[in-house]
């Protein structure tokens, strides 16, 4: 657990967003506008509340991730990395006006991911349809 680093300070939702993302490529967004940032919400066809159901089971699924925090419209996971323990800050928002569920995934530390943030949540989109 060498490189977890320290758990960000900006997390959760303020006034119906999640954080943007930082200037570090390594960090998607459905809520960030720039093209390097964005990554579509993920939909549903169930009732908002079978939703996040489904998608806390999921995340439950995946190898070294751990739910930190949750509440009927919102998760927050870390998942961590098998070889050197970098952690990753995912967070999930039901977004009941929009009926999306809102996400961000971000690395705590270094600059590139190499796309892991957001192969993560096309894995996610795929196994929550």
């Amino acid at each position: 657990m060498v490189f977890a680093g320290k758990r960000p300070n900006n997390l959760g939702i303020s006034n119906g967003k999640l954080a943007s993302c930082p200037n570090s490529p390594n960090c998607v967004s459905s809520q960030n506008a720039d093209a390097s940032h964005k990554i579509a919400p993920l939909t549903f066809t169930s009732t908002p509340e079978q939703a996040i159901t489904n998608l806390k089971k999921i995340i439950q699924s995946l190898p070294r991730t751990k739910i930190i925090t949750e509440s009927k419209d919102y998760l927050y996971a870390e998942f961590k990395s098998a070889l050197l323990g970098f952690v990753d800050d995912v967070e999930f928002y039901l977004d009941r006006n929009a009926n999306v569920i809102q996400v961000r995934s971000a690395s705590r530390l270094g600059q590139s991911d190499l796309g892991v943030n957001r192969q993560r949540i096309e894995t996610i989109r795929d196994k929550l349809k």
